[in-house]
C-alpha cells in the first residue's frame, strides 16, 4: 500500500514507520524536518506543516491511506488548542486530497472508566498530560461528527512505553482496558503492529479502538 505518515519522526510515529516498512509498504513521511529520517528505498520524505491544510493535501495526495501520529509536542504551552487546530487541518487536507481513509493515533484520556466518565476527567489523571489529552479528545469528537471521511481513531492503553515487539495484543472499544485492578499497558512497538493490522485489514471504520498487551 501507499501510506502517508504524518509525524513519522515522533515517539509513536517512528515505530509506525518501522512497522510499515517492515511489511513492505511504500511510505511517504510527512514531517517538518525530512533530514531526520532514515534512508530506505521504500521511504519518501516530504516537508509539510501539519497546521496547513493545503500543504497536507499536497503531501498526501495519491495515497491509499493517511496515518496521523500528529502531536504538537508536550512542551507546547498551548497544546490543547494546537492539537485541535492541527487535527482539523489534517482532516481538511486529507479530504481535499481525496484520500479515502484516515487513521489517527490519539490518546487514552478519552477512554471511559465508568458510564459517562472518561479517564481524563478523573482526579488521578496526571496534570502534565491533561491539556494534550483534552486536545486529543476534541479531535476524536470532531471525527465522530465527520460524515464524509472514512476514519479510525486509535487509543493506546493508559501506559504506553518503549519495549518489545511481541506481535500480540488485545483490542477493546471505547472503554479503558485493565490488567486486574490496574490500567493495562502496551509497548509502542506492539501498538504499531495493531495499527498496521488495522490498515491492512480494516475492522473499525468510523470507530475508535484501543489496544493493550495480550493478557
Amino acid at each position: 500500500m501507499k501510506i502517508a505518515l504524518i509525524g513519522a519522526s515522533g515517539f509513536v510515529g517512528a515505530k509506525l514507520l518501522d512497522e510499515a516498512l517492515r511489511r513492505g509498504h511504500r511510505v511517504t513521511a510527512v514531517v517538518r524536518h525530512p533530514e531526520k529520517l532514515p534512508s530506505h528505498p521504500a521511504l519518501t520524505a516530504k516537508a509539510a506543516d501539519a497546521y496547513d491544510a493545503k500543504e497536507i493535501a499536497a503531501a498526501v495526495a495519491d495515497h491509499d491511506v493517511v496515518l496521523s501520529a500528529f502531536n504538537p509536542g508536550w512542551s507546547e504551552p498551548d497544546i490543547q488548542a494546537q492539537h485541535v487546530r492541527g487535527s482539523r487541518a489534517i482532516v481538511e487536507g486529507v479530504k481535499h486530497a481525496g484520500v479515502p481513509r484516515l487513521v489517527v493515533i490519539g490518546g487514552a484520556g478519552s477512554l471511559f472508566v465508568a458510564p459517562g466518565v472518561q479517564l481524563v476527567d478523573t482526579p488521578q489523571f496526571p496534570a502534565e498530560w491533561k491539556e494534550g489529552a483534552l486536545g486529543a479528545r476534541q479531535a476524536l469528537r470532531d471525527l465522530q461528527a465527520e460524515t464524509s471521511l472514512d476514519w479510525t481513531f486509535v487509543s493506546p492503553s493508559a501506559l504506553l512505553e518503549p519495549g518489545e515487539r511481541t506481535g500480540r495484543y488485545r483490542l477493546g472499544g471505547d472503554e479503558l482496558l485493565m490488567e486486574g485492578d490496574h490500567p493495562a499497558k502496551i509497548s509502542v512497538e506492539d501498538l504499531a503492529v495493531a495499527v498496521l493490522d488495522e490498515i491492512e485489514s480494516p475492522k473499525h471504520s468510523r470507530r475508535r479502538f484501543t489496544a493493550a498487551s495480550a493478557a
